[in-house]
């Protein structure tokens, strides 16, 4: 018996799971160690970047997220705190290695591509960024995409993007409140390709209420068309703060409809598309008590996603709802260090919330 048979054994006896679903397990953590092998733990480390803004809130978010168009006004004063706090960090942080970046939300490119090239330029000077692996933006609602502010990211050397359709289902996207069509999600892909993206990811969620099997073999359709580089596939997770939550009497016979089969055949379909899975993991309250699956051809890989997960690397955070989390390898510790989660409080109490990072970095 080899080495990775044992351990397929050895995880269905302890953990009771499936055969199927040990051998992932096994290649995932295969394929992340290759990946983080020269990831020195004490002296590297992630910068996230939150932009809590989106053009509308979807049905099952729970993360920081504000309409944009309704805090348009304030998202100049929001970058212009955010750099403050970018630059803290990068004083603090100025003799460890920065190995990735990754600017997230809400939907970074809510705001302009004015205050987009505003924020990226900051960072650019902010940090030193010639040993930086990667360098993501989440472009992921395809209705924040502009032509300007893909060409904004490509000038600043932006090394992946995601377009998230979550759904290729025009009816789906209408119920969880994405106010975007299919047509727009492939008419942005095919622009971030025009502009010369070639790491393009694609998240999508298995069990959206309505969805069957059906629906997601008919996403998958239009995805392979597309061929993105990366997917990454959610199990539905009803969070406490989802509006999905609130409204769960609406939806509770439509939903966690097949989902481990949606899951079976979007992995078939990531490896007709010359993928691999690399990282996983699971969530509270998430449907079926499955797993979230991370797919990617070889080489393009996101870091960042390992290593916010497997927690070996400091995760420094900045913008509102941010949360830093600091490793402490000899006492096999994580700190965390919250941002206040509103905008307003983000820009009034900032003084207050780098005191506490002040505290925890000493």
């Amino acid at each position: 018996m080899g080495q990775d048979d044992e351990a397929v054994e050895n995880y269905v006896k302890v953990y009771e799971v499936s055969d199927k679903k040990a051998q992932l397990a096994t290649k995932v953590a295969e394929k992340e160690l290759s990946l983080i092998s020269d990831i020195d733990v004490d002296n590297d480390y992630c910068l996230y970047v939150g932009i809590p803004f989106c053009p509308t809130r979807c049905l099952y978010c729970s993360f920081t997220s504000y309409p944009i168009a309704q805090y348009e006004k304030k998202a100049a004063e929001y970058i212009k705190t955010l750099k403050k706090e970018l630059d803290y960090i990068a004083e603090v942080y100025k003799d460890k290695r920065l190995v990735s970046v990754y600017i997230g939300g809400g939907t970074p490119t809510s705001i302009s591509h004015e205050l987009l090239d505003e924020l990226l330029t900051h960072i650019d000077s902010a940090f030193d960024l010639s040993q930086c692996k990667e360098f993501t933006v989440e472009a992921g609602r395809p209705d924040s995409i502009t032509k300007d502010k893909l060409m904004v990211m490509k000038n600043h050397n932006i090394s992946r993007i995601s377009i998230n359709p979550q759904t290729m289902n025009d009816e789906t996207l209408k119920v969880i409140g994405r106010a975007h069509t299919v047509e727009q999600t492939v008419e942005a892909f095919k622009l971030a390709r025009e502009c010369g993206f070639d790491n393009i990811n694609m998240d999508l969620i298995a069990g959206l209420p309505g969805e069957d099997i059906k629906s997601m073999e008919n996403t998958l359709a239009q995805i392979k068309e597309l061929a993105p580089e990366s997917l990454t596939v959610h199990s539905l997770a009803i969070k406490r703060a989802a509006n999905l939550k609130q409204q769960l009497g609406e939806y509770a016979e439509e939903i966690h409809q097949d989902v481990n089969e949606m899951l079976d055949v979007v992995s078939d379909v990531a490896a007709e598309l010359g993928m691999e899975p690399y990282y996983l993991y699971r969530q509270k309250n998430i449907g079926g008590n499955l797993e979230n699956v991370g797919y990617s051809k070889e080489g393009l890989e996101c870091l960042y996603n390992i290593l916010i997960m497997e927690e070996i690397t400091d995760i420094i955070a900045a913008g509102a709802g941010a949360s830093t989390k600091v490793t402490y390898h000899a006492e096999n510790r994580v700190e965390r260090v919250e941002n206040c989660k509103s905008v307003d409080d983000y820009i009034t109490r900032f003084d207050e919330m780098l005191e506490r990072k002040k505290k925890e970095f000493k």
